[in-house]
């Protein structure tokens, strides 16, 4: 059963990233969903240490590239450099072409250089000088962002934000997993005694059974009805797109599927849709983010198919 095997790799994440089973769970979601994820929190929370174990217990390759505000597009996607034994330019990858990308406090870069993550985030595949280069297979972004409030920090453009599938916080530990890293049982010698989960082909065969997941069309009238009421809702200024609906129709299939369904029902919707949903909505009276409490009480409103 999936349902065992999920729960396994939640176990062995969790002997890394103490007490945070919940945010594991979403972040596996929207890995096998082959969606972006974007963990925002203030530093020393554990965003860089559960980018790096999702990738070891995958088994795929891993980079990390540090975002700052002197950093250019050539960094992250690479350059033409001069050969001068053959007196041509060869195009240097840069460490965007991986399996996993950590972009590590993406928002103290600048918005042109955030921008270079769009097409490879939306079509897995980067355009340089004319020439289009496929990145490999499974590819995921893995973005950390500190909040807006600290210094140095440049808003996300909405059309990057929408890129990622979820948005999670992982918050302070509690006082038992706290403790444990006072003692020294934290990351370090978990991470190195970590072993692989699986190997890169259950990956694809994974996210390949998710996409045949069935949504019946009971399912996909209820996920319209939420689509439309945060068009129609006066809370909202502007609703979610289609991309969106997407996004939280191919998020539940894979909550499905990793709890052991082959198809879809409106509790897996309600489980992500604050993850999904909540960081392309902003309430009309200002341009503040919407609490998840906040977002899931106004989301009950719609009606739920029996």
């Amino acid at each position: 059963m999936m349902t065992q095997e999920f729960e396994d790799m939640v176990n062995r994440i969790s002997s890394v990233v103490l007490g945070k089973k919940p945010q594991i769970r979403l972040a596996l979601t929207c890995f096998f969903a082959r969606g972006h994820l974007l963990i925002e929190d203030f530093p020393g929370i554990g965003k860089t240490t559960l980018a790096k174990v999702l990738a070891k217990c995958m088994g795929l390759k891993f980079q990390r590239m540090q975002f700052t505000a002197d950093l250019l597009p050539g960094d992250i996607l690479g350059m033409s450099v001069f050969d001068q034994n053959t007196g041509k330019f060869h195009f240097h990858a840069g460490p965007i072409f991986t399996q996993v990308f950590l972009a590590d406090e993406i928002n103290r870069a600048t918005p042109k250089s955030q921008s270079a993550l769009l097409e490879a985030m939306e079509e897995g595949q980067v355009t340089f000088e004319g020439q289009t280069r496929p990145l490999e297979n499974p590819f995921f972004v893995i973005a950390t962002q500190n909040p807006l409030e600290q210094a140095g920090t440049f808003l996300l453009p909405e059309s990057q934000m929408d890129r990622f599938l979820m948005r999670i916080a992982l918050g302070y530990p509690d006082r038992a997993a706290e403790k444990k890293i006072l003692k020294g049982e934290g990351a370090d010698q978990a991470m190195a005694e970590l072993a692989c989960c699986m190997a890169q082909k259950d990956v694809l065969s994974i996210q390949a059974q998710i996409d045949r997941v069935h949504s019946s069309d009971t399912f996909l009238a209820y996920l319209q009805d939420l689509l439309e009421f945060t068009r129609t809702s006066a809370d909202f200024q502007i609703g979610l797109s289609p991309r969106a609906g997407l996004s939280l129709l191919r998020a539940s299939r894979a909550w499905a599927f990793l709890h052991g369904r082959d198809h879809t029902l409106p509790e897996d919707l309600q489980h992500i849709l604050p993850w999904v949903a909540g960081h392309r909505l902003r309430y009309r009276r200002d341009l503040g983010g919407i609490p998840k409490d906040r977002l899931v009480e106004m989301f009950r409103k719609v009606p739920v198919p029996v």
